[in-house]
C-alpha cells in the first residue's frame, strides 16, 4: 500500500469515527428523552440532595437514564445539584432537561380563611418545603416577635390572605421575613394614622377585622358592624361576640375540627380570654385570617350609634341592629323564634 493510499485510508477511518462519535454525541444530547405524555412535569428537589436522589426523582420521566448521566457528568450538573421546583416539557433532549434542572420556577404560594398560626403553617407547609413545624417556630421566634413588637398570640396579625410567588426551597425564615415586609408594605401612612386616631394600633386593628370577618360574610355591612364594636370599646362594654365566644370553646377543648353552629350557655360559660362575654376589651389576638377588606372596614367604619344586632329574618345573611336593649331583645326574639322553627323543621 502506497504513502498515499494510507494516508487516504486513515483519513476515513478518523471521519467515520468523528460521524460516529457526532452521531452518538447528538442523540445523547439533542434527541428526545422524556417519558410522559403531559405537556409538562414538575419535579421537587429537596435541600442538600444528592445527584443519586435527583437521578430517582426523574427517572419516571426519563426515556434512557444512561444519557442523562452521561451529559450531567459532562456538564458539571451532578456536582451542582440545585434545590426547588424545576419543570420538565414533553420531548425535551437531554441538554435541555439538565437545563431545567439549573433553573428552579417560582410557585403560587396562596392563603386565607385561616383560624390560628398552627393552621397557616400547616397550609404554607403543603405549598413548601419548610415543613409546619419550622414554620411555627419561625413565626414564634422571641427575637422576631420582640424585633416587631408582636407576642405569640398577635403574630397571626402579620399575616394578610393573598398570592405570593417565591421559590420552593425558601426556607421558613425567609418566607417570614417576606411576610413581614408585605404586612410594612400595606400598613402604610394613611392606614397607621386611621388606627391611631381609632385608638387602636395596628395589632388591634386586625384583631377587631378577625371579628368583624366572622360576624358578616357581607362585605358591604362590615364597616356597619366594626362600628358597633368600637362603639362598645368606646363605652367600656363587652363585644359579646359569638365569633369569640366559638373560638374559645374550641381552643379550650383543643378541637378546632368541630362546627359550631349555634352558641349555648356552655359556649358562653367557657374560661378563656377570648371569651369577650366574660371579658371586657379585645381579645389577646386574633379568631380568623380576616381579609384586607376587613381591615379596612375597621379603619373606615360607618358612623352611627348602634350598640346592638342580631341576625336578620327577613335579610338573609345580614343583620337588624339597634341602638336599645329593648329594640334588640325584640329582634333577637324574632330571630330565635325563627331558628327554632328551622332547627324543629329538620
Amino acid at each position: 500500500m502506497t504513502l498515499k493510499k494510507l494516508v487516504l485510508y486513515i483519513v476515513l477511518v478518523l471521519l467515520v469515527v468523528v460521524a460516529f462519535l457526532g452521531f452518538r454525541v447528538y442523540q445523547i444530547v439533542f434527541t428526545p428523552n422524556t417519558d410522559f405524555s403531559e405537556e409538562k412535569v414538575s419535579v421537587y428537589v429537596p435541600t442538600n440532595s444528592t445527584f443519586e436522589e435527583v437521578k430517582a426523582l426523574v427517572a419516571p420521566y426519563l426515556k434512557d437514564m444512561d444519557k442523562f448521566e452521561s451529559l450531567a457528568n459532562r456538564r458539571g450538573y451532578s456536582s451542582e445539584v440545585k434545590a426547588g421546583k424545576f419543570e420538565l416539557k414533553k420531548n425535551m433532549n437531554t441538554n435541555s432537561i439538565i437545563s431545567a434542572l439549573r433553573r428552579p420556577v417560582a410557585v403560587r404560594v396562596t392563603f386565607n380563611n385561616q383560624e390560628r398560626l398552627e393552621n397557616f403553617a400547616g397550609r404554607i407547609a403543603s405549598q413548601l418545603e419548610a415543613d409546619s413545624i419550622s414554620l411555627l417556630h419561625a413565626f414564634r421566634e422571641p427575637k422576631f416577635l420582640e424585633e416587631h413588637g408582636l407576642t405569640e398570640a398577635t403574630a397571626f396579625t402579620l399575616l394578610l390572605p393573598n398570592t405570593f410567588e417565591f421559590y420552593w426551597n425558601t426556607s421558613a425564615e425567609k418566607f417570614r421575613n417576606q411576610m413581614a415586609k408585605e404586612y410594612y408594605r400595606f400598613w402604610n401612612e394613611d392606614r397607621k394614622m386611621k388606627a391611631e386616631a381609632l385608638g387602636l394600633t395596628p395589632a388591634e386593628v386586625s384583631i377587631l377585622a378577625s371579628i368583624v370577618h366572622k360576624e358578616t360574610t357581607k362585605v358591604e355591612e362590615r364597616p356597619k358592624v366594626a362600628q358597633v364594636y368600637l362603639n362598645r370599646l368606646r363605652i367600656g362594654m363587652p363585644l359579646q361576640a359569638d365569633p369569640t365566644v366559638i373560638f374559645a370553646f374550641k381552643l379550650v377543648s383543643n378541637d378546632f375540627d368541630q362546627v359550631i353552629k349555634r352558641v349555648y350557655y356552655k359556649h358562653l360559660e367557657v374560661v378563656s380570654p377570648y371569651n369577650t362575654y366574660k371579658n371586657a376589651g379585645l381579645p389577646p389576638g386574633p379568631i380568623f385570617m380576616p381579609d384586607v377588606n376587613a381591615i379596612d372596614a375597621v379603619l373606615h367604619p360607618e358612623s352611627h350609634d348602634f350598640i346592638y344586632f342580631c341576625a336578620s329574618v327577613e335579610r338573609f345573611g345580614y343583620h337588624e341592629f339597634a341602638t336599645t336593649l329593648e329594640q334588640h331583645n325584640v329582634n333577637a326574639r324574632k330571630y330565635a323564634a325563627w331558628l327554632n322553627k328551622q332547627t324543629a323543621g329538620n
